[in-house]
Formats: C-alpha cells, sequence, structure tokens
C-alpha cells in the first residue's frame, strides 16, 4: 500500500498537537477539503467519526475509527469510503515542555490499480498541503503573542 510521510520539529508540546489533531470536530475550520465531520462516538481512548469531503461538486464520506494513546500516538483505521484503504499514523514526541516531533504517516489504497497510479501523484500534493494546514492551525491556537 503506498504512503507518504513526514517528520517536523514544532514549537508545541506533544499533548498540545495530540489535542489539536484529536479534535476531529473541527476540522471543517482548517482543512482543505473538509466540507464537514460527524463524530458518532468518543472516549478517552477511541472515536468513531465520518468525514465529508469535497472537491468542486465531488462529495465523498469517509468513515474511520481513531485509536488514540494520549499524549504520543493517534491512529486512524479506515472502515468505510470511496477508496479500499486510507489510514493514517501520528506520533508526538516530546522534545521539551514548548517542543515536539511530529511524525505523520498516510497509507492509501484505491479500489482500482490504474487510478491509484494516476491518482496517486496527487495524493503527494494534497498531503503536503494537509501537513502545511495543520502547522497553520498550530500556530494559531499555541503561538505566544509578545
Amino acid at each position: 500500500m503506498p504512503g507518504i510521510q513526514q517528520t517536523r520539529v514544532l514549537p508545541y508540546s506533544a499533548e498540545q498537537m495530540f489535542d489539536m489533531v484529536a479534535d476531529v470536530s473541527r476540522y471543517g475550520e482548517f482543512l482543505p477539503w473538509v466540507v464537514a465531520t460527524r463524530v458518532r462516538s468518543d472516549s478517552e481512548t477511541e472515536m468513531l467519526a465520518d468525514m465529508l469531503v469535497g472537491f468542486k461538486a465531488l462529495r465523498e464520506k469517509f468513515t474511520s475509527r481513531v485509536d488514540k494513546q494520549r499524549p504520543s500516538e493517534i491512529r486512524v483505521h479506515y472502515i468505510d469510503g470511496p477508496l479500499k484503504d486510507l489510514d493514517n499514523h501520528w506520533k508526538f514526541r516530546s522534545l521539551g515542555p514548548d517542543s515536539c516531533e511530529v511524525d505523520f504517516h498516510v497509507y492509501f489504497e484505491f479500489r482500482n490499480a490504474l487510478f491509484e497510479k494516476l491518482a496517486g501523484q496527487y495524493f503527494d500534493k494534497a498531503f503536503r498541503k494537509m501537513v502545511a494546514a495543520f502547522e497553520e492551525r498550530a500556530a494559531g491556537l499555541y503561538s505566544k503573542v509578545s
């Protein structure tokens, strides 16, 4: 299954980054192409959520189970949607009270192998745009104003 990975060192605590990523209900406020989200159930360790993603007239719903290990890890497991598989994995490693390393992996598989080859090149661009959106969101939420 193809995958994309990025690691960043950010000036926020692992707890802050964990909280922001785990707040799926707010994704529509900052993530490109996310039209709406619905959290069906949520606990300290697991969440079931739907995400409606859209681009122009195209709209697709994804359902995922989110496993949470606070404050170090979030794993998102694809349950249903237009792809064959779409999982992602976040790791948050504290580097001090105001710094952490964030490691983000996305694994995807299209139902059609030819479409996977064609669309795979755009997935990388979309992934980078998503990572940038998370970083901008963290800056907006957690940057200290002097």
